[in-house]
């Protein structure tokens, strides 16, 4: 099992204790890289029609905020399936 992997098993077990770094590198490695990334926010497209986006931020502590963390997980199962 890869990192991402790892992180992604994490994230589905425990969306609340999520690195945001750790949310980005999943991110980076399933979308690409972000269309945007200053600021606190940073923005990955993805490969379906509708609201092709996903938007991450820093929560407190430098963790992921867990209704993002729900959002890319649904974002990856949609990618997983069309594969």
């Amino acid at each position: 099992m890869d990192k991402v992997s790892k992180i992604v098993a994490a994230m589905r077990n425990n969306p609340k204790n999520v690195r945001y770094d750790d949310l980005y590198s999943v991110c980076s490695h399933y979308f690409g890289q972000a269309r945007q990334s200053d600021g606190s926010h940073a923005v990955f497209r993805t490969p379906w029609q509708g609201d092709p986006r996903v938007n991450i931020q820093r929560g407190k502590n430098g963790m992921a905020k867990p209704y993002q963390v729900r959002q890319v997980l649904r974002a990856i199962d949609v990618l997983e399936d069309e594969e």
